[in-house]
């Protein structure tokens, strides 16, 4: 079996995954905090497409990108004022925040180059991974499936009465 070679789009990949999640913990805008998060779950995004796992990919950028971090985005500027911040932009843990992400910088190829040869499958097909998806959220896991979802509606029934203003 060949050895597999991560390429260029990896390392590109993992560079604004490391940059944009140093950026979401060091900026002081909370905005600019929300748009580096958008950033990074996309590039995430991008690792799930190098890595043939395209309804991962497509969820990451729909659930992720597409509705959460884009509520996120609008919560912010509907509930601060972001105008009036003539702070410095980066907070105290920066500090913190670059030394973490250096030894990650520097630990994560070097883990990768101890660990060996990593094979690579040759004229392996992978199979339909969104059918086997489908399969098993409809069989062998309904029951998680179903009660995952009715606590994310206890949740956001939850956030709603805590969020509503009580009218007198």
């Amino acid at each position: 079996m060949e050895a597999y070679e991560p390429g260029i789009v990896f390392w590109i990949l993992a560079a604004v995954i490391l940059l944009s999640g140093m950026l979401v913990v060091t900026l002081r805008n909370i905005f600019h905090c929300a748009l580096a998060l958008i950033l990074c779950l996309s590039a995430v995004a991008g690792l799930y497409v190098l890595l043939e796992a395209e309804f991962l990919a497509a969820a990451q950028v729909l659930i992720y990108v597409g509705a959460v971090a884009i509520l996120i985005v609008f919560t912010v500027m509907l509930t601060t004022d972001l105008g009036s911040s003539k702070k410095f932009p980066l907070n105290q843990n920066s500090t913190v925040a670059f030394v973490v992400c250096t030894l990650l910088a520097i630990g994560v190829p070097y883990l990768i180059n101890i660990t060996g040869v990593w094979p690579k499958p040759k004229g392996e097909s992978f199979p339909d991974n969104v059918g086997a998806i489908g399969k098993y959220l409809m069989t062998d896991f309904m029951l998680p499936f179903e009660v995952v979802s009715v606590v994310l509606l206890a949740a956001l029934i939850g956030a709603i009465v805590l969020a509503r203003k009580e009218r007198s």
